[in-house]
């Protein structure tokens, strides 16, 4: 088995993560989902970086849509290596109108705690 040893930022990224809460995750009507996938570009000076998203769908299978080319992130179809749902699963499952909310503060969290590639969170 490879070991592969994370990005110096990622205790920042997962403290930044845990702070943002969901106020209507399990409520009534929360069906949707926000999601981080982790990027991997080898040519970049800082290889490794995050996309954020959200979806109605099953993030696993969001995540197939990226690689597959379907309403996809340029970034994730070409850079996506895996879904990382220890960063999203106590915001989960939330409605449309947080989802939105927690998708771009989720962004800027991440950029906040110094990780230099963020791609998503409009």
């Amino acid at each position: 088995m490879v070991q592969v040893s994370l990005p110096p930022w990622w205790a920042r990224a997962e403290r930044a993560a845990r702070a943002l809460k969901a106020t209507t995750r399990g409520a009534g009507k929360a069906n949707h989902s926000v999601y981080v996938v982790l990027l991997h570009d080898p040519r970049r000076a800082e290889p490794w970086g995050l996309y954020v998203g959200q979806t109605w769908r099953d993030p696993d299978l969001r995540f197939d849509q990226h690689k597959a080319g379907y309403k996809a992130s340029g970034a994730v179809r070409r850079f996506g290596v895996r879904l990382v749902p220890g960063l999203t699963e106590h915001l989960n499952p939330l409605r449309q109108w947080e989802s939105l909310d927690l998708e771009a503060a989720l962004a800027e969290a991440f950029r906040t705690a110094g990780v230099p590639w963020v791609e998503g969170g409009h």
